[in-house]
């Protein structure tokens, strides 16, 4: 089997209810995520957490120092699993994500995490051009209602518009419940 690295994508608190931003499916996404986690771990495969981090106080979510910045309990890092903090959507630009992945031989990336139009397609396409083989689960990703020339576009339909063109983009797009079979050799 292929070294693989888990990239879960901001699962931050300010994303569940009673965060600044709640988005739709995302206490799903959480319950999937740590089963992702503890297939991962119990297969002594790469964990990778992003933590989006504003440091401007006036943005309305994920600014640094406040509760809603901090990954949710369901994703919450163990032992040496590193943590990079990132300011911008692509989760590459201006870190060290690629050279984490280098430095531990990745040759495979599973993706999971928030916003799916945002953070998690940037920094799927960027993982792409890299040239890593990549997998997203779908169910473990989560969104919300985005609004465009008056027309509110319900979060389900953001997120299912994001999963077609990932896979379009040449990623697998798969369910957690396939991923794990997959792994377990179902």
């Amino acid at each position: 089997m292929p070294r693989r690295a888990l990239i879960i994508v901001d699962c931050q608190n300010d994303y569940f209810p009673g965060g600044s931003c709640p988005l739709a499916g995302q206490v799903e996404a959480g319950v999937n995520i740590s089963r992702l986690l503890d297939v991962a771990r119990s297969n002594d495969q790469n964990v990778i957490h992003l933590q989006h981090m504003y440091k401007d106080k006036s943005e309305p979510y994920l600014v640094e120092g406040t509760p809603g910045v901090e990954i949710n309990a369901c994703a919450k890092p163990i032992g040496a699993e590193p943590v990079i903090v990132k300011n911008y959507m692509n989760g590459y630009k201006d870190t060290n994500l690629h050279q984490v992945l280098v430095e531990a031989e990745i040759e495979e990336i599973v993706m999971c995490g928030s916003m799916s139009q945002n953070c998690v397609n940037a920094t799927a396409r960027q993982t792409l051009d890299l040239g890593y083989p990549l997998t997203i689960i779908y169910d473990a990703c989560a969104t919300e209602d985005l609004e465009f020339n008056g027309v509110t576009v319900p979060a389900d339909h953001v997120h299912t518009a994001m999963m077609a063109s990932l896979r379009f983009a040449h990623s697998n797009v798969i369910s957690t419940d396939e991923f794990v079979d997959e792994v377990n050799g179902c």
